[in-house]
């Protein structure tokens, strides 16, 4: 497996983005799961990612994940793919319990498809997620465990919630090792913040952590071998044994533009319950859980019915399902919609009548990025949260799609004007309750 060193410079128009990388250097370190390694697909940088513009103070640039199915649509294969072979870096026995925690919201559908491959070794391994929603009837029994700061991010506040049930609960706070997802890792600040702020919380048994991510920017500028964790890391996480795992690594050096322009940030950084009630979706993570999939049989429930009532149905047919299919999941929740996107690839493709069809899958966010690079065109509306906040879908066009479903964890009349007035838009909302 090749270490060989690679060099490119992003022109961006706040300034240079200096890039030095390895691909897939983490497989050459970790030989723990050669049979995942084996596998491994080595992925280039420009099968990973993009590059654009943040519109946010204090970082200029953004790396534009193309596996994510974030800020570009992208096939539900091509995500499960990579979901699979991050998973496969990771080594065999560790210790146990394990808590797959993932960061918000860009990472909860990372998190969750890393977490479900890993459980074909590690089947007991929890799924947490953290949250930038709070919730409206959070009590003692569903209460928040922990908060963390994301320094450099638009939203920089995390909530983590702990489980109503005693025993999930004790599972939680005697983990043994973190395993905590990521799309990029830049300083490793978050890691170490996510890491103090469980420790702090009860998780005192805490052995290993694993910083598993898709990119990992987080090595001393001044050397780039992977092999070499730099020493501020190892010296943060006193009494852990700390570990990375991803599909390309390097470090990063950003060089302000002559005069940038100023910019000014629209208000993103709240983790306030909205209007808007969030109803039941199933265990995907916002609080502890085994099933990652648990809600999912009842969330394709209410799309086949939702569609069949959509296309002037009796009954939900496959074989009436559109070529073209885009499903955008909406900040946070984007698992279950995940799912929804695999399993309308797969039934697609079924469909003889349906021999060039094509099913993607992104998400609406709150994540401010400006029109250039790796972003080529920018929907802004509000959401559906009842936050009063302005979200955003990025590389959608509505008029590419014969079927756009955007799925929400609000009821359906809580979407923005913008999306009821597209015909070609079914909105596939959740009864109003407690989630």
């Amino acid at each position: 497996m090749s270490n060989k060193q690679h060099s490119t410079t992003i022109t961006l128009p706040r300034g240079t983005l200096d890039l030095t990388y390895q691909i897939n250097a983490a497989a050459s370190s970790h030989g723990s799961n050669k049979q995942g390694l084996d596998n491994c697909n080595h992925y280039q940088l420009e099968d990973l990612l993009g590059f654009a513009q943040r519109i946010n103070p204090k970082r200029a640039f953004l790396f534009v994940s193309k596996v994510l199915g974030r800020h570009i649509p992208v096939a539900p294969s091509t995500m499960r793919h990579a979901f699979t072979e991050l998973a496969n870096l990771v080594p065999n026995q560790l210790p146990q319990p394990i808590l797959v925690i993932g960061m918000a919201e860009t990472a909860v559908g990372l998190s969750a498809g890393v977490h479900q491959a890993l459980q074909t070794r590690y089947p007991t391994a929890l799924l947490l997620n953290s949250t930038r929603h709070a919730q409206h009837t959070a009590d003692s029994a569903e209460s928040l465990l922990t908060t963390f700061s994301e320094d450099h991010s638009h939203a920089s506040q995390h909530l983590i919630y702990q489980s109503a049930d005693t025993v999930t609960q004790d599972q939680l706070l005697t983990s043994k090792t973190l395993i905590m997802v990521d799309d990029e890792a830049s300083t490793g600040n978050t890691c170490v913040n996510v890491v103090t702020a469980l420790r702090n919380a009860g998780l005192t048994q805490l052995a290993q952590v694993h910083l598993t991510t898709l990119v990992d920017w987080s090595l001393d500028q001044n050397k780039t071998d992977d092999s070499a964790i730099p020493e501020q890391m190892a010296a943060r996480l006193a009494g852990v044994d700390f570990h990375r795992h991803h599909l390309l690594s390097g470090a990063w050096q950003w060089t302000d533009a002559p005069n940038p322009e100023p910019i000014i940030m629209p208000s993103v950084d709240t983790t306030e319950a909205g209007s808007q009630a969030l109803g039941h979706t199933g265990g995907w993570g916002r609080f502890p859980t085994i099933d990652s999939t648990d809600g999912f049989d009842n969330y394709l429930s209410r799309f086949q019915t939702s569609f069949a009532k959509f296309s002037a149905q009796d009954d939900f047919a496959a074989t009436q399902l559109p070529k073209k299919i885009l499903v955008l999941g909406s900040n946070e929740f984007v698992w279950l919609p995940f799912l929804l996107a695999e399993w309308l690839e797969t039934h697609t493709q079924k469909q003889e009548a349906n021999t060039e069809s094509q099913v993607n899958f992104s998400a609406l966010t709150r994540s401010p990025i400006a029109l250039g690079g790796a972003i080529t065109t920018m929907l802004s509306f509000s959401d559906n949260y009842g936050l009063g906040m302005t979200n955003f879908a990025y590389n959608v066009d509505p008029k590419e799609w014969d079927l756009i479903v955007l799925c929400v964890e609000t009821s359906e009349d809580s979407v923005d004007e913008l999306w009821k007035d597209l015909d070609n838009v079914l909105v596939v909302g959740v009864d109003s309750g407690h989630n």
